[in-house]
């Protein structure tokens, strides 16, 4: 992990929504990773992990950065959600050699799009997309940063890569990884064993089961509601997720997206606008 000092004008983005835990003890790599879809031994100084935590049925449960902090693993995670993922973990504890403590008042959790090199606090490079820029953790009670720029900023660029926001955009209990591009950003390893819900996770991959991926869309009219679901003829295409202004997400059918052909229903139009990412998948599977 990269240490930084002094202050600077960067123009950072504060991100309320995001709460950090941490984990510590002798267990706690080996304890994670049988529980969450990534690798955490590549949780290296330096290096953060985007991981999930599934159902074992293979469903959404939460999201998660794994950053290493010395002889601890810091969890950033959603804010609102943090309780419910420790209490989550404290099941599979058992015998394992763990501690597992909240730091909402330790760390504010901020984006930026370039290293912050005269900020104090941990960085990380954002591990799902080069476009989000970096993340830094910040110590409470912190001095004002000048100059920073509103959370709609990074909500809308976070939007037009087609990254879910956590439970904004996968329902829990529900979600599928690789409906909401988990996969093509990073926060699947299909080689490191087996993890709860990886039987199904994996089946998805192997078997090309999925037919809908989560996209990016213009919005032309008044946006949906989260969960909207979305038609076409009478027939149902997708369901709306998380919004911003005239851009927004959207759960739609693959044929859609290839096409990137305008929706309308209601008294809105969507409209696809993949990132390449997306397009470079779309390409490489049988329509």
């Amino acid at each position: 992990m990269t240490e930084f000092s002094s202050t600077s004008t960067n123009r950072l983005t504060l991100l309320p929504n995001r709460g950090v835990l941490r984990l510590s003890g002798a267990d706690r790599v080996s304890f994670l990773q049988g529980l969450v879809s990534n690798d955490v031994e590549s949780a290296t100084p330096g290096n953060a992990v985007y991981a999930c935590m599934l159902t074992p049925q293979g469903k959404f449960l939460h999201d998660f950065f794994l950053i290493a902090d010395g002889d601890s693993l810091l969890i950033e995670c959603e804010a609102d959600r943090r309780e419910d993922l420790m209490r989550r973990l404290k099941m599979y504890k058992l015998r394992a050699k763990i501690e597992l403590s909240d730091c909402a008042d330790a760390f504010s959790v901020w984006s930026t799009p370039t290293p912050p090199p005269n900020l104090a606090g941990l960085a990380y490079r954002d591990p799902r997309s080069p476009s989000l820029g970096y993340r830094l953790l910040r110590a409470r009670p912190e001095t004002v940063i000048p100059d920073s720029a509103p959370f709609e900023d990074y909500d809308r660029l976070r939007i037009a890569l087609g990254v879910p926001d956590g439970s904004r955009d996968m329902e829990i209990g529900k979600a599928i990884l690789l409906e909401n591009n988990i996969d093509l950003l990073n926060g699947v390893t299909w080689d490191k064993g087996c993890y709860t819900g990886q039987e199904l996770t994996a089946r998805t991959h192997y078997r090309g089961l999925i037919k809908k991926r989560l996209a990016p869309v213009g919005i032309a009219g008044e946006a949906p509601a989260i969960g909207t679901p979305i038609t076409e003829n009478g027939v149902e295409i997708g369901e709306m997720r998380s919004s911003s202004g005239d851009l927004g997400l959207a759960l739609l059918r693959l044929d859609i997206l290839r096409q990137q052909r305008p929706v309308a229903f209601g008294d809105v139009t969507l409209t696809p606008t993949l990132p390449e990412y997306l397009m470079r998948f779309l390409e490489q599977v049988p329509a």
